[in-house]
């Protein structure tokens, strides 16, 4: 099996200032306190003799190249994103950061969704990516628009109710 990995697909470079805290934090830890402990638990796993038998050396050797490999992207990503910080010039229209509560026109259901970065989407909080087919769709629209959005779950009609642009989701 080779090491060999498709390139990801490109993702929009955006993120909000939460989301840029979040990242940083992460790569902090695994630099100044995850890597050294895992190098020091591999050298003691080295000191026992034959690594070709050592799970403890196995697991440490493959432990720090996924906390390796995590830096590296981390870096270069940090260093390629641009933080949006504060409000659009139109509040009234969808655009990124935007807490957005739509209607499916055809089940009456009400669901909440902020449009965040593609490095900080989380479906229990309702934080959708920007890149993602309703967010596209959402994009410029304004309170009372209808938007039609092909999802895997089939295609799906929203009427927007209410755009806001806080950090929690509107009520």
């Amino acid at each position: 099996m080779s090491r060999w990995r498709p390139p990801a697909e490109k993702s929009t470079a955006l993120i909000t200032a939460a989301g840029h805290a979040r990242l940083k934090a992460e790569l902090d830890e695994l630099w100044r306190l995850r890597r050294p402990e895992v190098v020091k638990a591999l050298a003691a796993a080295a000191a026992e003799g034959d690594r070709s038998e050592n799970a403890e050396y196995t697991y440490r050797k493959k432990q720090l190249g996924e906390i390796d490999r995590r830096v590296r992207y981390l870096s270069k990503r940090l260093e390629a994103l641009r933080v949006v910080d504060g409000q659009p010039a139109d509040p009234q229209a969808v655009f990124f950061g935007a807490c957005i509560e739509l209607e499916n026109v055809e089940t009456g259901q009400i669901s909440c969704y902020r449009i965040v970065g593609p490095d900080e989407t989380d479906a229990g909080k309702g934080w959708i990516s920007i890149d993602s087919p309703l967010a596209r769709a959402l994009l410029k629209k304004r309170v009372d628009d209808e938007v039609s959005v092909e999802l895997p779950a089939g295609p799906h009609t929203y009427a927007i109710i209410d755009v806001a642009y806080t950090t929690a989701p509107p009520t």
